[in-house]
């Protein structure tokens, strides 16, 4: 009717309670919505449980079990799970369950820092080539697929096999391996982060909210760090979960080759490679480490699982 007030717009949308209240509904944040849609995976919401409970372990547990890691015994030498020695013992009679939660920090920060690696060269490699057009995403793209068509493991042997004795001497022999093992792992694991992250961009940079800011005289870098990047995350989170596990694999099979770190620093693939010549009267030497490596990796992938419904957009209920 002419001259008659509209009503409100938020109001005639909002639903209506008995009594002809307004219901008005709860706001939420981006970060509350994923965690409710992860806790609706709940593999990957037992495996978050197991694998903080596993950190916890290797964390403070040394606190607690103070068996020194070298203390050798051959009195006690290939002991099966006792009380004293939870795990049992080794050849020498050192201790495995202390080896073990002192190996786990080293194998699990192999696995934080070298996906920490790949997922920066990755990133930042994938948003020059999503964001530029020409002959640099050409050359990047070129450089991802030379990295990609190089076989991994002879090439990881031979650099550890170039390189460790050099590190060693001047970062010292526990240092100096761990950190040729995550730069070459590291190495070989940013080229799928690039494919997606450039996948992304050349997806978003099309984008309304994309457009706008470049109407509004928004730089390329901006555009890239304010608007373009937060959206392109969430796949790089879940493909982060992915290479810690792949991390983890790979340091414990160059543990196992014996190629890793050296036989007084105990990870969980070194004990492994230590207990093959045991295998027949000594299982449990090879059982524990085994299955901590099985555990975490199989945890991670459940984690990013769940991540992966967490973070997809179009997931919204």
């Amino acid at each position: 009717m002419a001259g008659s007030t509209p009503a409100s717009a938020t109001a005639s949308a909002a639903p209506l309670a008995a009594g002809g209240e307004v219901i008005r509904r709860k706001r939420t944040s981006l970060l509350s919505d994923a965690w409710r849609r992860f806790r609706r995976h709940k593999l990957a919401v037992a495996s978050l449980v197991v694998l903080g409970l596993m950190i916890l372990l290797v964390l403070l547990g040394p606190l607690v079990w103070k068996v020194a890691i070298n203390e050798i015994d051959f009195s006690a030498r290939l002991k099966g799970p006792m009380p004293n020695h939870p795990f049992g013992t080794d050849d020498l009679g050192q201790d495995i369950f202390a080896r073990m939660l002192y190996g786990g920090r080293i194998s699990l920060a192999v696995g934080l820092a070298a996906m920490a690696m790949a997922i920066t060269v990755g990133v930042t490699i994938g948003a020059i080539a999503g964001i530029s057009r020409g002959p640099v995403d050409a050359a990047l793209m070129w450089l991802t697929d030379l990295f990609l068509s190089l076989p991994q493991l002879p090439l990881l042997l031979l650099l550890i096999y170039l390189f460790r004795d050099a590190l060693k001497g001047v970062f010292g022999p526990e240092v100096g391996v761990f950190l040729l093992i995550v730069f070459v792992i590291g190495c070989f694991r940013w080229m799928p982060v690039a494919r997606l992250v450039r996948a992304q961009f050349f997806s978003l940079r099309e984008k309304e909210f994309v457009e706008a800011a470049r109407a509004l005289g928004a730089s390329t870098t901006r555009q890239v760090v304010r608007h373009i990047l937060p959206n392109a995350l969430g796949p790089v989170i879940v493909a982060g979960t992915i290479d810690v596990a792949a991390a983890i694999i790979a340091e414990s099979t160059l543990s196992f080759l014996g190629l890793g770190f050296p036989p007084d620093i105990p990870t969980w693939g070194r004990i492994l490679y230590d207990s093959k010549e045991y295998l027949d009267i000594a299982t449990y030497w090879a059982l524990f480490p085994g299955a901590a490596i099985f555990l975490t990796v199989l945890a991670i992938n459940f984690i990013g699982d769940g991540l992966r419904d967490a973070l997809d957009p179009r997931d919204v209920l």
